[in-house]
């Protein structure tokens, strides 16, 4: 209950500006109308190939870098305040997961509709699927960069972070498939639990859902998840011991 208030406070906090859901989006959505007729024409796969990919990159470079949320209350005494009150230390991780959650599921809509809107012909139930395990994957990613955050020094959050999600997300395949690459590369992106969850992805969106592909990278993720929750909550105990 108490994860749920403050989630709800954080959304609010959110909601105030607007601008930040959008420009949160705008680099997927960049991808989708400037490098999607592209990819499109070039016979390497359909919108039903990028839209998956671009869903992920979302996840990625937002649930990534949620950790700055945190960083920015713990250098203006936010988070100190917060250990004071009644709150559970679980409940202060899971609410501003939560809020990370809804935001990316609000963004996941637009960039879908707009994927809709230039050719994507996905079935609704693998869409449908498909943003249920974006959100689950996002959970996990939301719940690390937080673990991250507390555990760096405040100021090389944001340049280790970005260094280390860009290179993340090529070795995923979102932007391009990785059966096109050679089999060193395609051997070191199946080491990192993001490939299979672009490769599920794509396979509910082929309407494929009891596939291979499609149960690996649930189960993946699903364990990424877990693990990452975990590991968030023994740094949130700990950082407020």
């Amino acid at each position: 209950m108490t994860a749920l208030i403050l989630a709800r406070f954080y959304i609010r906090q959110t909601m105030r500006t607007k601008a930040a859901l959008v420009f949160g989006a705008l680099q997927p959505v960049l991808f989708l109308f400037l490098f999607g007729p592209l990819f499109a024409r070039s016979g390497v796969g359909s919108w039903d190939v990028l839209v998956p990919g671009l869903l992920m990159q979302l996840g990625l470079l937002s649930a990534g870098m949620s950790g700055f949320g945190i960083v920015f209350d713990q250098r203006f005494g936010v988070l100190e305040r917060l250990r004071v009150t009644p709150a559970g230390r679980v409940s202060l991780l899971l609410g501003r997961v939560l809020k990370d959650a809804l935001v990316l599921l609000i963004q996941a809509a637009g960039l879908i509709a707009l994927g809709y809107a230039l050719g994507l012909r996905a079935p609704l139930p693998g869409v449908l699927l498909g943003t249920l395990l974006v959100l689950l994957l996002a959970i996990g990613l939301a719940s690390l960069s937080y673990a991250i955050a507390l555990t760096l020094n405040q100021d090389l959050f944001a340049p280790i972070m970005s260094t280390v999600l860009v290179p993340l997300l090529l070795l995923s395949g979102a932007l391009l498939p990785m059966t096109l690459a050679p089999a060193w590369l395609d051997v070191l992106s199946h080491l990192t639990p993001f490939r299979y969850a672009v490769d599920a992805l794509r396979a509910l969106y082929a309407g494929a859902y009891t596939s291979a592909p499609a149960l690996v990278g649930a189960a993946v993720t699903l364990a990424f998840t877990v693990l990452t929750l975990a590991l968030a909550t023994r740094r949130f105990h700990h950082e407020n011991a």
